[in-house]
């Protein structure tokens, strides 16, 4: 490491604890039990944003952890959460802009296979993220469609918590055609989403470390329509995601990323 522009070295090489932590959620309902426990409060401004977008943006401290909450917001046309990749990549983006966070947290919910051992309200750390529903049958193109990234190590945080770890893929649709359901079991998944490796991608390539905690909201491979379980237990699974990432957020305060 070079020295620091005012010739002092006396920090060189020493661990930095974790300062600003930017959470993003893809929906509402996933996000005010968040607010409400940190009590944080919504820039109703958005300057940290571009003129005429519906990304929200909670904040406030907690603890020694500036906490910011990211949503994309309502979209403008239909008035529903703009869940997906593309929404998701986009405010990753402008809030690794706008707010330098030492860590992102990604978290939401997800539908799990019981094949891999998911039941619903369980809670998992991400090991590694990949898409499903990218496919481009051209060498090379192939795994950059697939994209599987790695996401940050918690050893210690996954110990701590006592919390299930499994593989997430990731693709732009709630249900699951045979070609995505050959692609996620080929990624090895135990959860699906509809964000997490559009969020890895932006942190990647921005060098941002990136953790994801996703609730189990229904079984993919189960007996019950996809839609209809999701909304049922929404609620409930929307509850355990809340406890699980205060959890997270009480451990990583005061520690460094090299620790978790």
């Amino acid at each position: 490491m070079a020295p620091l522009p005012n010739g002092d070295t006396s920090m060189v090489g020493v661990k930095k604890p974790i300062s600003t932590v930017v959470i993003v959620i893809a929906m509402q309902t996933e996000a005010l039990p968040l607010v409400n426990k940190f009590n944080l409060t919504q820039d109703l401004n958005n300057s940290q944003f571009p003129k005429g977008v519906p990304w929200i943006r909670y904040h406030g401290t907690y603890k020694h952890l500036n906490l910011n909450i990211i949503l994309p917001g309502k979209d403008t046309t239909f008035g529903v959460d703009c869940i997906g990749t593309v929404s998701a990549s986009l405010v990753t983006y402008a809030a690794i802009q706008a707010f330098k966070p030492d860590l992102i947290i990604n978290a939401g919910t997800a539908g799990g296979f019981k094949a891999k051992g998911a039941c619903v309200c369980d809670v998992f750390i991400v090991s590694e993220v990949a898409f499903h529903d990218r496919r481009i049958p051209i060498p090379v193109f192939d795994l950059y469609g697939v994209g599987l990234r790695k996401t940050h190590p918690t050893p210690n945080l996954i110990q701590e918590l006592n919390l299930k770890v499994g593989r997430l893929s990731t693709g732009d649709s709630l249900d699951m055609c045979s070609q995505d359901e050959s692609s996620i079991t080929a990624n090895d998944a135990t959860v699906k989403d509809m964000e997490g490796a559009a969020v890895a991608y932006v942190a990647e390539l921005l060098n941002v470390p990136a953790i994801f905690v996703k609730a189990v909201t229904d079984i993919v491979d189960g007996e019950k329509p996809t839609a209809e379980e999701f909304l049922q237990n929404l609620a409930a699974v929307t509850a355990a995601l809340e406890l699980a990432v205060s959890q997270v957020i009480d451990f990583i305060n005061g520690k460094c990323t090299c620790d978790l």
